[in-house]
């Protein structure tokens, strides 16, 4: 069974806006990030406490979306 998990990543421009993964556990999770974004740094990883989403966050184990607009905060 997956989890969300909502992430701060910095890539060399600037952060990125807030992305989600889908994963078992936090270090899935940073693997799944690490993966997907080789060149940037992940700051965070975290569950999201009460945040809802209203955009499709994946269902399936790997599943990363960004969130365009959407700023990272902390929960």
């Amino acid at each position: 069974m997956t989890k969300l998990f909502i992430a701060n990543i910095r890539a060399v421009n600037g952060f990125r806006p807030l992305v989600t993964v889908r994963a078992a556990a936090e270090g899935e999770a940073k693997v799944f990030l690490a993966a997907a974004y080789p060149d940037d740094e992940i700051v965070d990883v975290v569950e999201p406490s009460d945040w809802v989403s209203d955009a499709d966050t994946g269902s399936a184990p790997g599943d990363i979306r960004e969130h365009a607009g959407v700023e990272w905060q902390a929960p």
